[in-house]
């Protein structure tokens, strides 16, 4: 009877064995082929990509990968989101790299896409309570990024800026990096006796823009993400914003030159290059061992006013913005 046990925990064991095997295996590459890993993120051409292409770019040399970024659309749906990603892994993708469309269940479509190939996700998390996300993640830290902008806010006023009233524009309300940036940015102006008079959303949306124009008078717009920004500095710019000085999140060539030309009053520019080179460093290192787990993590951001635009020490993210 003890010899009959051995033998079945023996065969059990190798059986065990040969079932990692075969999954090692089938995760090793011939020599001569590149992994590839498949970019899904909304309007993939606009600048605002460009710092995060570029270092998707430099990461995809440096480590063999065969890089591709879907061409997509303004707006992105979490059905067409996840029609983009089933077919890039039907024409090859061994992983893909999604900014979450905003959906109820998009976290639950990703992790089930995840069965398949591994999935890392950038800018922010699929659910709006990010602490809990099923998935990894590499983004900025929107709190702190909203934190920022209150301060720079109060640091331009001496801190005072009791009964001064704000909008806020932001290209969502339901995503993680707006949740979390507007938490910052309220908590950092907590006790001040500003008054949030308004919050505009999802201005990239055909004939939305004419919103943020017809807000009535504020002293101050803040914008949360770079879209948001811009649309705010062009406005701005064509004086249609009733006078109030903008601060905003960004990291586009506009964003920039709105900057430059005086119609925005201070940047927050999240490391987009960093965003892009460790979300493909982590994938890189998932195909390479299968029971590596890609991590979370977090890029660090830089504020910058128009007098140290074009600093020796924001030559860098110049650069990568134009790219």
């Amino acid at each position: 009877m003890n010899s009959k046990k051995i033998f079945f925990i023996i065969e059990f064991v190798l059986a065990v064995l040969v079932i990692i095997l075969a999954l090692m295996m089938l995760q090793e590459k011939n020599g001569n082929d590149l992994s590839r890993v498949s970019v899904v993120v909304p309007d993939s051409d606009h600048t605002q990509w460009t710092a995060l292409r570029y270092g998707l770019k430099m990461a995809a040399e440096d480590l063999g990968i065969d890089l591709f970024v879907v061409s997509t659309g303004n707006t992105l749906s979490a059905p067409e989101q996840m029609e983009l990603i089933q077919n890039e892994i039907e024409h090859g993708a061994d992983a893909v790299i999604v900014q979450p469309a905003i959906g109820e269940y998009t976290e639950e479509l990703l992790k089930k896409v995840e069965s398949r190939v591994p999935v890392m996700l950038v800018e922010y998390a699929a659910s709006k309570a990010g602490e809990s996300s099923l998935l990894p993640v590499v983004k900025p830290d929107h709190y702190a990024m909203g934190n920022a902008l209150a301060e720079e806010i109060l640091d331009d006023y001496n801190g005072n800026i009791k009964g001064r009233t704000i909008g806020i524009v932001t290209e969502s309300l339901e995503s993680e990096a707006a949740a979390r940036c507007r938490k910052g940015f309220e908590d950092g102006l907590k006790g001040t006796g500003a008054d949030l008079s308004w919050v505009v959303s999802g201005l990239q949306q055909e004939n939305k823009e004419k919103q943020l124009k017809k807000q009535h008078k504020v002293n101050i717009i803040a914008a949360f993400d770079d879209r948001s920004l811009t649309v705010a500095g062009k406005y701005s710019a064509a004086n249609d914003l009733h006078g109030a000085f903008v601060y905003g999140i960004g990291h586009s060539t506009e964003a920039a030159y709105y900057l430059d030309t005086g119609s925005i009053e201070c940047l927050v520019v999240p490391d987009e290059f960093n965003i892009g080179y460790q979300s493909l460093t982590q994938t890189a290192k998932k195909l390479g061992a299968y029971f590596y787990e890609m991590e979370n993590q977090t890029v660090s951001y830089t504020v910058i006013r128009r007098d140290e635009l074009f600093s020796p020490k924001n030559q860098e993210i110049l650069f990568t913005m134009s790219q």
